[in-house]
């Protein structure tokens, strides 16, 4: 059922445009990014070169939420870079943003996709149990998801009273059990690049290890080019 709502051009050049161009994924968060707004942070990491931003804000009211989507929704166009916002659909639709990020206990994805068709839809997986449910859902309806992430691989400020991580090992397992182009996410920083790419990471979702930079847009740049780098040294065939 799903193959024949998700058909439409948009999709298929943004799904292209996520699978060929993001390497690195700066993810927005207000209060941990050294007294910046997200306006401030979004001006940097696409001056950085970054080719996706997910805008994730929990706590501004929705009128301002949406007028802030809309800024993001510009500048990412004029840059022509990928826009996704975190959780909120109703937002994403108003801002006509390129995708949703959701977590296991947020809209599920198939009501999503009864609103949006054609839009990219990014699934958190924190577990091994996660993808086995998303790769079995997937038999059904191959394009109900876009995208999942697999975290969080280390300890983090983004998440409150988490007590255990997936650690890097992970990465292999989750991969193994779904198709779907992933990223990771969850604590990681610039030392850890090499490692995670050897692994198997394609994308690298980042929060603190940009906003907390003293020159964003400098270190957007220094991880993309880290990113592809590592890419080039341990996977040099066409990504997935």
């Amino acid at each position: 059922m799903m193959k024949d709502v998700v058909d439409g051009e948009r999709y298929s050049r943004l799904l292209r445009q996520f699978r060929e161009d993001v390497t690195v994924y700066p993810v927005s968060c207000e209060k941990l990014a050294a007294g910046r707004t997200d306006r401030e942070w979004l001006d940097g990491v696409l001056a950085g070169g970054a080719r996706i931003v997910q805008l994730r804000d929990k706590l501004s009211r929705d009128a301002l939420l949406l007028d802030k989507a809309r800024y993001f929704r510009k500048k990412t166009r004029e840059a022509g870079a990928l826009f996704i916002i975190n959780d909120r659909l109703d937002i994403a639709l108003l801002a006509n943003a390129d995708g949703i990020h959701v977590g296991q206990k947020d809209l599920p994805p198939a009501e999503i996709r009864r609103l949006a068709p054609n839009m990219l839809v990014g699934l958190s997986c924190n577990s091994v149990q996660d993808v086995a449910v998303l790769a079995q859902t997937l038999t059904k309806d191959p394009q109900l998801v876009s995208y999942f992430n697999i975290g969080p691989l280390y300890p983090t400020e983004t998440k409150d009273g988490l007590l255990s991580f997936l650690g890097p090992e992970a990465i292999a397992s989750f991969r193994r059990l779904c198709p779907l182009p992933f990223t990771v996410m969850g604590g990681i920083k610039f030392r850890h690049i090499d490692e995670l790419i050897a692994r198997g990471a394609q994308r690298i979702a980042v929060v603190t290890g940009i906003s907390k930079a003293q020159d964003i847009q400098a270190e957007t740049a220094r991880w993309a080019r880290a990113v592809s780098a590592a890419l080039q040294a341990h996977r040099p065939e066409k990504k997935e």
